[in-house]
């Protein structure tokens, strides 16, 4: 084929090649090709020995050089262009369309593809592609996958290019033979380079002539200095040896792997191209191993509908309001504790304000608590646990933080951080504060400093104590606050040993006991929840079907903590076949529902049919053929639940294999300790609200009707007792009252006695 601008003075060829990247899908099934600008062109161009012109400058420019269009700007003089090719009659059509085409990430400006000379380090010239393979099997990635996607890449990737070009950088540092384009490999100029860099920095290589470098040894004629510059990335993969200057200083650090390879680096997923595998095959290209032996993949923080955040859609969050809100160390407990490292995070400052309460708060009040009560009794902590009373609740707390401290090494060491701050969380809200604080109040509220209080102190303390080490590093600042504060001491928590494992005062038999305890006492909770039935209002009694002997003695050993965290006088056991423990199954319709559709109508009338004999042997053997109309249909253990019916004056509740019945009668007497307990609140409260200190003693005043006098009167060692109250009297008229009583129809105030 001709060329139509042949009579112009542009002697061109044109070939029609095929190439597999050309379809028939869309135009005509013929593109023009340009084997200077894309690299599929080039590749092709390559293939069918095709010139590769350069016709673009790089500031974006036609060559003068070219008939007709040197000097215009590509893309831009698009009209100009078209416009001339009219002119010579080239131009077989004009117009516009609408196709995809590559703009800078960063600039949005469109690109222009231009073949440039470039250097490379090839990926399979010295086993370079199958030792990097092999070597990183020797990393674990978080998450797995990661490691996965770099694997694909490295098998993939052709040879890299490791130059750009551009204003500044690290320059690479090499000569060409003008004639051969063979790089000089020669020690001494190497030397002479590696002098001037140290001694006058990278820039020399663009300041000093090339006689500098090159000596009396060379003529400077003949080679070429390379004025590109190193990737940055190369740079960045370089980092291991060059923050201690390596080889030229501190080679045993690298060397003999005192501080190489790295034990864990962490970025965005998005640096799998980058920082993760340029460390890699440098590491392997020199070392022939890993750079480093751990790597978390960071992912996303996403708004909280999970899209992306961007100022044009005005859904990003400020950080830096956002840690001057919240603080540093609730931002990073929630971002922790969230989600993993490498899942995107779907960021609420919702999220931080929960922490702040349920975290935090929590914390800050167990330790405020603790610190309440140990100044009023002078209280030195000690590290010596020697000839301490301690109680069995005290046992288990020290038991559960000797496992908390086992499991949150575990974490920390596998790279978990997120578990390791669930646990800690759950430790701090659910066991030490929900639990141990709770049920121990009154040990701290004894007047004189007794063993049994000191036991209570020096468990608390301890707890505190190595819970702020455990979260420090999660929450660098609040935990060293702590630290200082439970010690009092300037000595850093960041400064102190982690914590390890007492595994000799881990006592499973006993946390599975108080686990018992817990589960008791949450479903009695559960059934005065239910009923409306507030926890100061004492009832009378439970009763739990008996599991055999080893049962009853392991309730038996926290029947007094279960009695007294749920305000129930005892609790008796029966027979797990008692006639009053009416069972019946209850269908599991999530599991069913899927599965039997419109027979599920026939299956819960069955189930609700089902004779004595037939839940026995499905509580025994999790199986049950039941008739389901015309047909016999087994269903297996997960298909119903077996739960146990109401009785009269009782309620029920079941969780797993434990079942408790509690007594909802309230006596006259029951109902009279109800009072007593509110009025002993009501009166506390008062007492904050006029900020009485917790050792002052008060007179209380009454005016209220007599159910409400024989109720205290009945009670009054025990209102007193908890209230530090020294007389209560009864008034006809009150003035300024405080009010109590779910009606307010009770009046009362205090006052300050000695």
């Amino acid at each position: 084929l001709a060329h139509p601008l042949n009579n112009n003075g542009y002697e061109h060829e044109v070939f029609l090649l095929e190439a597999d990247f050309v379809t028939i899908d869309q135009g005509t099934g013929f593109v023009h090709i340009a084997p200077g600008h894309g690299a599929d062109d080039f590749e092709l161009g390559r293939q069918n020995n095709l010139q590769i012109p350069e016709t673009v400058s790089d500031n974006g420019i036609l060559n003068n050089d070219l008939p007709l269009l040197g000097g215009l700007r590509v893309l831009k003089d698009n009209e100009i262009i078209a416009d001339i090719m009219s002119e010579h009659n080239a131009l077989i059509g004009r117009g516009k369309l609408n196709h995809s085409y590559p703009h800078s990430w960063r600039s949005k400006a469109p690109l222009v593809f231009r073949t440039t000379p470039q250097w490379f380090i090839s990926m399979t010239s010295n086993n370079l592609r199958d030792t990097s393979l092999k070597a990183l099997s020797q990393t674990a990635f978080y998450p797995p996958q990661g490691q996965n996607r770099l694997t694909k890449m490295i098998e993939d990737r052709p040879d890299w290019c490791i130059s750009r070009q551009r204003a500044w950088g690290v320059p690479l540092a090499i000569f060409v033979n003008k004639k051969t384009q063979e790089p000089l490999r020669d020690q001494e100029v190497i030397d002479r380079i590696v002098e001037a860099f140290k001694t006058q920095g990278a820039d020399a290589w663009f300041e000093k002539p090339s006689s500098f470098f090159l000596g009396s040894k060379y003529n400077p004629d003949d080679y070429e200095a390379v004025t590109d510059i190193a990737d940055v990335w190369f740079d960045s993969g370089s980092m291991p040896y060059a923050q201690w200057h390596y080889p030229f200083e501190n080679k045993s650090l690298i060397d003999e792997k005192k501080a190489f390879p790295a034990d864990f680096i962490a970025e965005g997923v998005d640096q799998t191209r980058g920082w993760f595998y340029t460390l890699h095959a440098i590491s392997t290209m020199i070392k022939e191993g890993v750079a480093y032996k751990n790597v978390i993949s960071n992912g996303l923080v996403l708004d909280k509908n999970g899209q992306k955040m961007s100022k044009r859609l005005g859904n990003a969050v400020d950080p830096f309001k956002t840690l001057d809100q919240y603080g540093p160390d609730a931002t990073r407990w929630y971002m922790i504790t969230n989600s993993q490292p490498w899942d995107n995070l779907k960021f609420d400052v919702a999220g931080i304000e929960e922490v702040t309460r349920k975290f935090f708060g929590t914390l800050i009040n167990t330790y405020n608590f603790f610190a309440l009560y140990a100044n009023l009794d002078e209280y030195k902590p000690s590290n010596n646990s020697d000839n301490i009373a301690f109680e069995e609740i005290d046992h288990w707390i020290i038991s559960k933080l000797n496992s908390l401290i086992k499991k949150v090494n575990e974490c920390y060491d596998d790279y978990e951080p997120t578990k390791a701050g669930r646990l800690i969380q759950s430790f701090v809200v659910d066991e030490l504060s929900n639990w141990y604080v709770r049920l121990c109040r009154k040990r701290f509220w004894k007047g004189e400093l007794t063993e049994d209080k000191k036991a209570a102190y020096y468990t608390l303390h301890l707890c505190l104590k190595e819970a702020s080490i455990l979260m420090s590093p999660i929450s660098p600042f609040y935990s060293d606050l702590l630290y200082r504060d439970l010690l009092f001491s300037n000595s850093s928590v960041h400064l102190s040993d982690f914590p390890e494992p007492q595994t000799h005062l881990i006592n499973l038999d006993l946390e599975e006991k108080m686990n018992l305890c817990q589960q008791v006492s949450s479903l009695v909770l559960s059934i005065r929840k239910k009923e409306k039935i507030k926890v100061r209002q004492p009832l009378q009694k439970i009763l739990i079907p008996s599991r055999g002997k080893s049962f009853e003695n392991a309730i038996k050993e926290v029947e007094s903590l279960i009695l007294t965290e749920v305000n129930v006088k005892e609790l008796l056991f029966i027979k797990q076949d008692d006639p009053m423990l009416k069972k019946k199954l209850k269908p599991n319709f999530k599991y069913l529902g899927p599965k039997f559709g419109k027979q599920m109508k026939f299956i819960a009338n069955a189930a609700n049919n089902a004779s004595v004999s037939d839940i026995k042997s499905y509580e025994s053997n999790g199986n049950l053929t039941l008739d389901i109309g015309a047909e016999k249909i087994s269903f297996d253990s997960r298909a119903f639940d077996v739960i146990t019916a109401d009785v009269p004056g009782w309620k029920i509740a079941n969780s797993e294999n434990i079942t408790v019945a509690l007594d909802l009668t309230i006596s006259e007497e029951l109902k009279n300790e109800g009072i007593a307990r509110d009025l002993v609140n009501r009166i506390q409260n008062i007492r904050k609200e006029t900020q009485l200190e917790v050792t002052d003693f008060i007179n209380v005043f009454f005016c209220a009707n007599n159910e409400i006098k024989n109720a205290i009167n009945n009670n009054l060692n025990y209102i007193c007792s908890e209230t530090l109250a020294k007389e209560i009297l009864f008034q006809d008229k009150i003035e300024k009252p405080f009010f109590a009583g779910e009606n307010e129809e009770i009046q009362l105030s205090i006052e300050k006695t000695k």
